[in-house]
C-alpha cells in the first residue's frame, strides 16, 4: 500500500511539473520587439542605425497629451505624459526596437542601473568580440571593463562586455561562436541569432 502511495504521488509530481513546464500564453511565438525610452529619439536612431548598424523602418506619434486618463489607464505614465515619438529599428536578426521619446511632469531623466528594479539592456551578438570592441573604441563608445568568457554554466564558452549608449542606457555585446555550455546538456536551443 505504502509503494503504491509513494508511486502514485510520483506520478502526480511529474505530471504537475510536466504541465507547468509547458504552460504558456496561447499563440506566443517569440519576442517581436523590445521598447526602450531615450531622451531624443533622432540621437537615439542615429546611433543605432551609424553605431550599431541597425535598420530604421518608421515612426509614429505624437500621442497625447489626453483630457482623460488614457495615457496612465493603457500605459501606467502620468495621465499628462505625451509620446512625441516612436520609431521602429531592425537590429540584424532579432526582434524590433520601439525607440520612445516621452515627456512627462514625472519623468526621471537618469537611465535605470541593471542593479535597480526595471533595470535593463539589450545585448546585441557579434561574430567577433575583439574587432566589435574595437570598433565601438574607435567610435568613442565608452567600454565598461573587457570582455568576460564564461568558463562554467550553462553559459560556458560566451564572451560579453557591456557598453553605454550616449544618453546612458547600458547595452553589451555577447559572442559564443562554437556555441554555448547548456548545448552539450540537452538537445534543446534558446533562440540564437546566429541562425
Amino acid at each position: 500500500m505504502k509503494k503504491t502511495k509513494i508511486i502514485t504521488t510520483c506520478l502526480f509530481l511529474l505530471t504537475f511539473f510536466t504541465q507547468a513546464a509547458q504552460a504558456e500564453m496561447p499563440g506566443m511565438r517569440g519576442i517581436q520587439h523590445l521598447g526602450i525610452t531615450v531622451p531624443n529619439v533622432k540621437e537615439a536612431t542615429a546611433f543605432f542605425k551609424d553605431v550599431i548598424g541597425c535598420e530604421s523602418f518608421f515612426s509614429i506619434g505624437p500621442f497625447g497629451p489626453f483630457d482623460n486618463d488614457w495615457m496612465t489607464e493603457n500605459l501606467n505614465v502620468d495621465k499628462k505624459a505625451v509620446i512625441k515619438t516612436a520609431h521602429l529599428m531592425r537590429c540584424g536578426n532579432g526582434p524590433a526596437l520601439e525607440i520612445f521619446e516621452y515627456s512627462a511632469p514625472d519623468q526621471k531623466q537618469t537611465p535605470p542601473r541593471n542593479s535597480d528594479i526595471g533595470g535593463h539592456h539589450v545585448a546585441f551578438y557579434v561574430d567577433d568580440m575583439a574587432e566589435a570592441v574595437a570598433y565601438l573604441e574607435k567610435k568613442g563608445i565608452k567600454i565598461l571593463g573587457k570582455p568576460h568568457t564564461f568558463t562554467d554554466t550553462g553559459m560556458k564558452d560566451l564572451t560579453w562586455v557591456y557598453f553605454m549608449a550616449p544618453w546612458g542606457m547600458q547595452l553589451e555585446i555577447v559572442s559564443y561562436p562554437f556555441g554555448q555550455g547548456y548545448e552539450k546538456e540537452t538537445g534543446r536551443r534558446m533562440w540564437d541569432p546566429r541562425y
